[in-house]
């Protein structure tokens, strides 16, 4: 779902000592691949002739003895990173490229850029298993240390891998405390300045790059893990997906399909299983790697292609598609500004006569009487262990609540207020105004007014999917968002509360929203970041 690099790197850091093809030296030699071993090896092809050898070190060295090419000496002449690694091995096998070919590319654009070679030729290949970083240390620690033990450099390097796990560790705490006082941070001077001019001139420069670093930290929080876990155990959500595909396959059989946002490839996986001939996803945080080993583990890499980046900037390996499939999805429906990619990808590459599932999503709102609620969260405020703390409200009620909402909370029938066709909405008209009249069903005071959405896959559907994230149903991980009034609004069974509601992007954090809700003369902006 932050701008995220590529997490391995793309240059080596050491230099690495070529492999002796002397015939002296092969006991050094197979010393030095030891690391590599398992006890359990699996025969090798080589990249260069029909040889098939014991070990991975066994073929390494082969390549080095009979084909003159170290493999060591090629990464570290063209910087490869793991994944440049893994496509010049694909290359290699794919196109039959000689050991002089090879040898003699010159510097510049290497011949194996293209993602395709991400696609293993050779089913559970060894030469693709191997950790390149562990390789280049373990050169320069055999050839540093030739006089040591293999039982000590084993020690070193296994010391070495967990200390560094633990710095990561740490590191990661560390990040998410920083995330956190940041987040408190912007609430407090969104409470400051939520109600000031938001339209005045300003430092272009400045927005645009806070823009980048908000990119960078959304991005960057959709490579956690728990994330991901959250949304695939909303069984509302993962299975409405799911049931849309499977139950439509005709629609999907032999049709290229775009998945904008793909996270750990769950949609990807169930439009290529409902028939798609071709699955690109793509996705910009970290995740994408764990995409694609769920992807090869499911043996659909033949199906499925994953592109790691912002769709707004990765070349797509086909000109146009049949189908987009996304969860773009956020609190309150807009949150995130998500939608905004899937309908620049629609403008781009959907092809004529094609489709964005979901197709069709609204908004609706609903009131609230919950007095207990609106004490512990409001009316707290005028008296804190014998101090007025008033002022303190400013700040608080600003700050739209997501939250599970009680049903038997509810004092009104729900209001669509919008409805948006992911066909043919354009990008001005996520920001809107809308008049809106809630029924009420109870007497009492009306303390907040509560929103969520519903999703519909319906264009040319014979066996249409819904689902909904209101409170009346069951509950999903977007739940509901409330808007808390400052004072309660009394009202009567029957009556129609009348008001108006405006949704805008903070220009200063398109992903974030400000609402403003205008009832009975009563007028509050609320931030939901």
């Amino acid at each position: 779902m932050a701008e995220c690099t590529d997490p391995h790197g793309d240059g080596l850091v050491e230099d690495i000592p070529e492999l002796s093809d002397g015939d002296d030296d092969v006991d050094d030699d197979e010393e030095q691949w030891q690391w590599m071993e398992e006890e359990d090896s699996q025969p090798v092809t080589c990249l260069f002739c029909d040889r098939l050898l014991s070990t991975v070190p066994a073929t390494l060295q082969h390549c080095t003895a009979e084909h003159q090419v170290n493999l060591v000496d090629v990464v570290r002449k063209h910087s490869l990173g793991d994944y440049g690694y893994i496509k010049m091995i694909n290359f290699i096998r794919s196109t039959k490229c000689s050991s002089s070919c090879l040898m003699g590319l010159p510097d510049g654009p290497l011949p194996w850029e293209s993602e395709d070679f991400l696609r293993p030729v050779l089913q559970d290949d060894p030469l693709l298993q191997i950790d390149l970083e562990e390789l280049c240390d373990s050169e320069g620690t055999c050839s540093s240390t030739c006089s040591s033990s293999r039982a000590e450099s084993y020690d070193v390097l296994l010391h070495r891998s967990q200390a560094a796990e633990e710095r990561a560790r740490c590191s990661e705490e560390a990040l998410a405390r920083a995330m956190e006082d940041l987040h408190k941070l912007k609430l407090l001077a969104q409470g400051l300045v939520l109600n000031a001019e938001t339209s005045k001139p300003g430092n272009l420069g400045t927005v645009a790059e806070l823009r980048e670093d908000e990119d960078e930290a959304y991005f960057s929080s959709y490579g956690h893990y728990g994330i991901h876990e959250e949304m695939l155990k909303d069984k509302v959500r993962t299975e409405s997906y799911r049931d849309f595909m499977y139950s439509n396959g005709e629609m999907f059989r032999d049709k290229v399909v775009l998945d904008v946002g793909c996270g750990t490839g769950i949609l990807s996986m169930f439009a290529a299983r409902a028939g798609a001939k071709k699955v690109i996803a793509v996705d910009q945080s970290s995740i994408i790697y764990q995409a694609m080993d769920i992807v090869r583990s499911n043996q659909l890499e033949d199906k499925i292609t994953l592109i790691k980046g912002r769709i707004e900037d990765v070349s797509l390996p086909v000109e146009k598609v049949d189908i987009i499939i996304s969860e773009w999805m956020g609190y309150f429906l807009l949150f995130e500004s998500m939608l905004d990619s899937v309908l620049y990808a629609r403008d781009l590459y959907l092809a004529d006569g094609g489709s964005v599932y979901p197709d069709l999503c609204n908004i609706s709102l609903t009131a609230v009487g919950d007095e207990l609620k609106h004490q512990d969260r409001i009316a707290f405020w005028d008296d804190v262990y014998g101090f007025n703390m008033a002022c303190m409200k400013k700040a608080v009620v600003p700050e739209a609540v997501v939250e599970v909402v009680k049903a038997d909370t509810l004092i009104s029938e729900p209001a669509v207020i919008q409805t948006f066709d992911c066909n043919s909405v354009s990008l001005s008209e996520l920001e809107f105004a809308a008049d809106f009249s809630l029924k009420m069903t109870n007497t009492t005071n009306c303390t907040a007014i509560v929103g969520y959405f519903d999703i519909f896959f319906d264009k040319g559907c014979s066996n249409k999917v819904m689902f909904s994230t209101g409170p009346h149903v069951t509950k999903t991980h977007w739940k509901q968002t409330v808007f808390l009034l400052e004072k309660p609004v009394p009202v009567q069974a029957g009556e129609e509360l009348e008001g108006k509601i405006t949704v805008r992007k903070n220009k200063k954090d398109p992903r974030s929203l400000f609402v403003t809700l205008n009832i009975r003369e009563r007028k509050q902006t609320y931030s939901l970041q």
